[in-house]
């Protein structure tokens, strides 16, 4: 009875995106709030790309995406601004921290001196190459504009590649739920509009430096393309842009509910994960590994149970300047996934299957095909 309750679970939980749970409070008693930033405003209209107006086109996607979660019962919507106005980054982190906010989106438009297009999602972190430098830099360029910026920022330069390395990342603690978050919305623009995919990365984003909870900066493409330009001008366009973000949002809340209440209700033991691999039929890939990621941060852990929460088998790599923890190591599918299963158990409801050959990482989709 227990196996076949561990495989029904097991089930429920392949068929349900899933999120971090650790780091906010997520208190299903209050509503889901969800910060809106449409980037730039008033006499800082943000790039200009093809005589398009960056602030603008951000504030019509935002208002768009604000008026779907309005509908969707239990999620409250902040705006940091709903007309054409200059708002501080350092006011716009502030209002969501006033809110004790859920979430925080920071939607912007890209640019760029040569043809470059697709839509990207930041989350908070060093700069990982000059182009992510370049992005940051240009978005953080807007506090010059600002009265007593050098006060409110704490002596920051965006002009100084010095200040970038000193941005100490405070919301270290909501990396992964903002990565979660990334990767919802950017699924979405990938899977649903077909946009070209610019990844998920890190930046050091003063906007999302000063807000206290799950943050993602979205450059929904380059006004300077001009096909690309004259899509996010558009009503299609934006329509588009502002249902993908939406839902994704909505995804995530709902997620956390569900995860929610099967950390807070334990049942499957180290006796129990044992015995069900045992009377699992085996799924063997030949020359395959499979692992579960369970978590990405910049802090190196010791790859031991107590930093697990009793874990076992765990592994750790570095790639891209994140260090990547893994739980098990097995080229049986089956038991890759009953392990999955106990990890998110015990409380790592975001972790996923991963897959390599020969020390590199596959597309798990190419492997199971």
């Amino acid at each position: 009875m227990k196996t076949r309750s561990l495989l029904i679970l097991l089930f429920v939980f392949l068929t349900l995106p899933s999120v971090i749970l650790y780091g906010h409070d997520n208190n299903t008693t209050k509503p889901f709030v969800v910060v809106l930033d449409a980037g730039h405003g008033g006499h800082d209209p943000g790039n200009r790309g093809n005589g398009y107006k960056e602030a603008d086109i951000a504030l019509n996607i935002v208002l768009k995406v604000g008026a779907i979660l309005e509908k969707t019962p239990g999620i409250k919507v902040i705006y940091t601004r709903k007309t054409d106005v200059f708002v501080e980054l350092f006011e716009r982190g502030a209002i969501a921290n006033r809110a004790d906010a859920d979430l925080f989106v920071s939607v912007h438009c890209d640019s760029h001196t040569s043809q470059a297009y697709g839509a990207g999602t930041f989350v908070l972190g060093l700069h990982a190459n000059k182009r992510n430098m370049e992005v940051a830099k240009k978005e953080n360029e807007v506090i010059l504009l600002e009265d007593n910026y050098m006060e409110n920022y704490a002596g920051y330069d965006p002009n100084s590649p010095e200040s970038f390395i000193g941005l100490t990342l405070m919301q270290e603690e909501y990396l992964d739920q903002s990565i979660m978050l990334a990767s919802l919305i950017q699924n979405n623009f990938i899977n649903k509009l077909h946009r070209k995919d610019r990844s998920v990365k890190q930046a050091g984003f003063i906007v999302l430096h000063q807000s206290y909870m799950p943050s993602v900066l979205i450059e929904t493409g380059f006004l300077t393309n001009k096909t690309e330009g004259a899509y996010l001008n558009s009503s299609k366009g934006q329509n588009e842009m502002a249902i993908s973000i939406a839902n994704a949002i909505a995804s995530y809340k709902e997620n956390i509910l569900l995860a929610t209440h099967a950390t807070q209700n334990p049942e499957i033991t180290q006796d129990e994960l044992d015995n069900a691999i045992e009377k699992a039929e085996t799924k063997i890939y030949k020359d395959v590994t499979f692992k579960v990621q369970l978590a990405a941060s910049s802090k190196k852990l010791k790859p031991e149970a107590n930093n697990f929460k009793g874990l076992k088998e765990i592994s750790r790599s570095e790639e891209n300047g994140l260090y990547k923890y893994y739980y098990g190591e097995t080229s049986d599918y089956n038991k890759i996934q009953l392990m999955k299963t106990f990890a998110q158990e015990k409380g790592y409801t975001s972790c996923y299957i991963v897959a390599f050959k020969n020390g590199q990482k596959l597309k798990l989709s190419d492997v199971l095909k």
